[in-house]
């Protein structure tokens, strides 16, 4: 099993000007799981959310708001919380800080597949 260094992974950015890094995890899902980890700007919000399997996220710096089921019952997030939102349920996060939000992320999937409202992504 080999050992990957956070600063070695590769970056995407995309234009919502969140970063992704997949540290464990490929495109032909030659894992059982995939790891990441997102750094998201001030202002930023995954929006509500759901995957088929249960993710995983913890936050390693900055804070913000998470949400499971509903965005309406939101809850204060910092270094240290962890979201935990089984299979097929609604559930979402937002940076309300003034620095960048940094969480790791576990997809229980070789794959990750993302259900938004009218929508499903897998990447």
């Amino acid at each position: 099993m080999p050992i990957i260094q956070i600063e070695d992974a590769p970056r995407e950015e995309h234009e919502s000007g969140r970063i992704y890094q997949t540290l464990v995890g490929d495109d032909e899902g030659s894992t059982p799981v995939r790891v990441g980890i997102q750094t998201s700007p001030p202002g930023y919000s995954t929006g509500t959310h759901s995957h088929p399997y249960m993710e995983v996220v913890t936050v390693l710096d900055g804070t913000g708001e998470a949400w499971i089921d509903s965005e309406d019952n939101v809850t204060a997030i910092g270094p240290g919380s962890t979201i935990a939102a089984p299979p097929n349920t609604a559930h979402g996060f937002r940076n309300t800080g003034t620095t960048p939000l940094r969480t790791m992320g576990v997809h229980a999937s070789s794959t990750r597949i993302t259900h938004r409202a009218g929508q499903t992504t897998d990447f």
